[in-house]
């Protein structure tokens, strides 16, 4: 959490924040940085937190004279006392600053847009990739739409409409189909009087009405908006299972890893999506890590295991030590359980890195004590702060080198590939037990919209 003139050096990260900056600046405006904060998914956003951090954009809002205002926002936020967290801060900022100030914001693409925000603000615009390489682009796009609001008289038009059914987060991923298509479609509609369009296929994990993927829009011609709009929305639904996605269980991920590496010349990289703490989990379980040792995998590493206890003792004992450690297992996720046995100390760091992959390029990351663990000639790099395995520098982090390994278990959903896919011949996405659940239709939905189906071309919602 930073305040301030402390934000400008989010100006060089690859964060929405940092491209608006760039482009405001570039356009000669003048910023008034209040404050910036990011912290990963979990549970539900404390009230005490929430209402923290909320006061200091509103009270800045409130003390001050701004043009215009401009949010990075994720979109998919739930809170302990409202569902909606960017919709209460953006109807909050709007009751103050009356409809004449523009409010602008750009979102996650997992974001759960609700009608809340889109009518509160003037305009929002979410990131087109999955792994999200294009923060930086997202923030300037929504810098040339707030100057284009600024300098338009008469009306600005918005549409939008929801999609019936929730799309599982590997589905999301825009390197593959359909996803590439449905953004490649995106890019080509947005021209003449439509400005902006964006779609957000939502975090399908947060359990109110208004979760799920929404298609949205700006422009100066209502008629040609909706038109537009139209297209795209009957492109993405006339092939829904497309959406789908099928998982592999970890005995067979990993013996289809061992059989496709067995030359020793490819890398093979198995998804552990259901640890993802990227999406709230808590990076420790360890089904995969299992497999691997019962099916004897010879050049392999997982990463990373969240266990500062392990870490600790790792360090305590030093390098080239051998020592007894009860590893990971202790998110109480039914079919998961701690793994005892004896491991191999290889490597020791401070856990201090740079990121340098596609994603969060410049990024400083701090891991707190990392130790690389063997055992079976298995390597897990451990942590003491979780993080998703979404950059090689974590790997390196624990002295293991990604190019020189056969198979890499990443707990990771998608974010990965963005520099992992560069060294690897094939990803498998397996489902071993975890707290996120990978099919939507799962998980125990109880405040889900009415008629929403909870997986493409899968179950239908009904509240008893």
């Amino acid at each position: 959490m930073v305040r301030g003139d402390d934000i400008y050096p989010l100006q060089e990260v690859n964060l929405a924040l940092g491209g608006f900056i760039c482009e405001a600046l570039n356009n000669g405006h003048t910023l008034k940085p209040v404050i910036w904060a990011g912290a990963s998914p979990s549970a539900h956003v404390r009230e005490r937190a929430y209402e923290r951090i909320v006061d200091e954009i509103v009270s800045a809002a409130r003390t001050k004279e701004f043009d215009a205002i401009y949010l990075d926002l994720h979109g998919a936020m739930v809170v302990e006392h409202t569902d909606d967290g960017e919709g209460e801060l953006l109807s909050r900022l709007r009751s103050i600053i009356g409809p004449q100030v523009p409010l602008i914001a750009s979102l996650d693409l997992h974001a759960n847009v609700t009608q809340r925000m889109l009518e509160n603000a003037d305009g929002l615009v979410a990131y087109r990739t999955y792994p999200h390489v294009d923060m930086a682009e997202t923030g300037r796009k929504a810098a040339r739409l707030l100057q284009r609001l600024v300098q338009t008289e008469g009306k600005i038009h918005r549409a939008w409409r929801r999609l019936p059914f929730l799309i599982p987060l590997n589905a999301m991923c825009t390197l593959l189909e359909p996803a590439r298509s449905a953004y490649d479609r995106l890019k080509e509609a947005e021209h003449g009087n439509v400005w902006s369009l964006s779609f957000a296929p939502g975090f399908p994990a947060a359990d109110f009405p208004e979760c799920g993927p929404v298609l949205w829009g700006y422009g100066t011609d209502q008629e040609q908006l909706d038109e537009r709009i139209n297209q795209i929305y009957a492109g993405l639904t006339e092939d829904e299972s497309a959406w789908g996605v099928e998982f592999l269980t970890p005995e067979a991920a990993v013996g289809e890893a061992i059989r496709l590496s067995a030359d020793g010349k490819q890398t093979i990289v198995i998804s552990d999506t259901q640890d993802n703490p990227g999406a709230g989990g808590d990076s420790d379980t360890t089904g995969i890590l299992r497999e691997l040792i019962a099916q004897r995998a010879r050049g392999a590493a997982l990463g990373l295991m969240y266990d500062p206890a392990a870490a600790k003792a790792a360090h305590e004992a030093g390098i080239g030590k051998t020592i007894a450690l009860t590893l990971g297992g202790r998110s109480g996720v039914h079919g998961d359980s701690p793994l005892s046995a004896d491991f191999e100390v290889e490597h020791l760091s401070d856990g201090k890195c740079i990121l340098e992959g596609p994603m969060m390029t410049g990024t400083k990351v701090s891991l707190g004590l990392v130790a690389c663990l063997k055992i079976d000639g298995i390597r897990i790099v451990v942590s003491s702060i979780k993080v998703q395995m979404l950059d090689r520098n974590l790997y390196r982090a624990g002295g293991v080198q990604p190019e020189d390994m056969r198979i890499l278990v990443n707990k990771s959903s998608v974010h990965f590939r963005a520099d992992f896919d560069p060294i690897s011949t094939t990803t498998l996405v397996a489902k071993s037990p975890g707290p996120v659940i990978a099919d939507p239709s799962e998980l125990p939905w109880k405040a889900l919209a009415e008629g929403m189906r909870t997986r493409p071309c899968g179950p239908t919602f009904r509240r008893l």
